[in-house]
């Protein structure tokens, strides 16, 4: 009777776990993407070469 828990609750955990990961996965791509506009529509004049601040 003992087993049937843990089996749901590493199913739960693995679960909550892929989860997680998908939402980083996307979350990534957006900063990617912010990233890429950032850097493709810089300034080009000579005032630094960089659109952020850091």
């Amino acid at each position: 009777m003992v087993p049937l828990p843990l089996v749901l609750l590493l199913v739960l955990i693995l679960f909550g776990a892929g989860f997680a990961v998908k939402i980083l996965w996307w979350i990534a791509l957006a900063v990617l993407v912010i990233w890429l506009i950032g850097f493709l529509g810089r300034p080009r004049g000579g005032g630094g070469g960089r659109w952020y601040r850091w």
